[in-house]
């Protein structure tokens, strides 16, 4: 990071200007936020993050149901579906017509994927249903909600840094701007014959 080169300016020197050391406690500033506000944010969303995942957890798993679905007849492909060969995850399911029991006790039938890779009439494969028995995705587990908070928490320690450095350098160039400024200021005062004092023109 640039700004650790700014720290350089607190240096005792005669040479030295206000903004150098103005300079340098900016850098100082975005280092201390960056090693620690940063860290320390990302740690607060990340165990937000992972407290609302883990309550989506145990929701899921009060609310869907592992249910046992029996093949009734393979179904062709659908139209709209992309090539079916550039996946073998795609190649690996099959769209059959099933019958299953929900956990309610009703019985249910209809179109579903089927992790069989060549289903026959008779065969047997889990889905997941709410309590009613209509389809419903497979719940998240703790280890990929975890996962996904600490993405988040990482997540926002990244952006939290890059906030920092962004408004550092932004304060930067307005001090430099400034500076300059100051120096066009001092350049017109000095006048057209700067160079040629005591020559009598």
């Amino acid at each position: 990071m640039r700004a650790i080169s700014g720290l350089w300016r607190w240096r005792h020197n005669p040479l030295r200007r206000t903004t150098d050391l103005a300079e340098a406690w900016l850098a100082l500033a975005a280092i201390l936020l960056v090693l620690v506000a940063a860290p320390l944010l990302g740690a607060v969303v990340g165990a937000a993050a992972q407290d609302a995942l883990q309550q989506s957890v145990r929701e899921q798993r009060q609310t869907r149901h592992e249910v046992a679905a029996t093949v009734l007849k393979k179904l062709s492909r659908s139209p709209l579906e992309p090539d079916p060969e550039t996946s073998s995850v795609r190649d690996a399911h099959s769209r059959v017509l099933a019958d299953w029991t929900a956990p309610d006790g009703t019985t249910r039938h209809g179109t579903v994927t089927a992790a069989l890779k060549s289903p026959h009439h008779g065969d047997h494969f889990t889905i997941w249903t709410d309590l009613h028995g209509r389809i419903v995705g497979r719940p998240l587990d703790s280890a990929t909600a975890t996962t996904h908070a600490v993405l988040a928490g990482f997540g926002a320690a990244l952006m939290c840094a890059g906030l920092v450095e962004g408004g550092r350098r932004l304060l930067l160039w307005r001090m430099v701007r400034r500076r300059y400024a100051r120096w066009d200021q001092a350049w017109d005062r000095a006048g057209p014959d700067w160079g040629r004092t005591g020559t009598g023109s």
